[in-house]
């Protein structure tokens, strides 16, 4: 049997309706690095190519990538796929798959008020806390400017939850 142990996080992708608006957004607003600027992508028989229509099944055509990392080394990938479609809510958490991302900021009301300015918006009134009146751990969802869905935390992942958090 294969020994089991906890794989790192190595990176996620994210759709985007205008790949270089989302670049300046990740990178100005999150503080995020860009390590390769934006390119596009087509349907042929490169190497990327096949392993594209490996992912996306054929006649994909063409779509816009660009990749940036976060403090702590997470790749992130944008996506900017041609007839991209935007839904109108992008909040559906009752269906299987990923419907957030989360990030730590310990000024979590000051992030959350600058993704608001670039034009994100917030999916609470305020940050609730996890403990009122004992511990200072924070939370809020927001939106990205693109309908995306964000978490910002105050503290570590670890700390909230070893703590019993409910």
């Amino acid at each position: 049997m294969a020994n089991v142990y906890p794989r790192n996080f190595s990176h996620i992708g994210i759709s985007v309706p205008d790949l270089d608006k989302a670049v300046a957004f990740y990178t100005e607003v999150m503080g995020w690095y860009l390590i390769m600027k934006p390119t596009e992508i087509v349907e042929d028989d490169s190497a990327i190519g096949e392993m594209c229509t490996d992912v996306f099944g054929p006649n994909w055509q063409k779509f816009r990538i660009a990749h940036l990392s976060t403090g702590d080394r997470v790749g992130v990938e944008l996506f900017e796929f041609k007839n991209q479609v935007n839904p109108e809510n992008n909040f559906e958490y009752w269906k299987t798959g990923i419907f957030h991302f989360c990030v730590q900021d310990p000024n979590v009301e000051e992030l959350a008020e600058r993704i608001v300015a670039a034009g994100g918006k917030k999916r609470m009134e305020q940050p609730r806390y996890y403990y009122p009146g004992e511990k200072p751990y924070r939370m809020i969802y927001m939106e990205d400017p693109f309908g995306n869905i964000l978490e910002i935390y105050s503290h570590s992942y670890e700390l909230i939850y070893s703590a019993g958090a409910y």
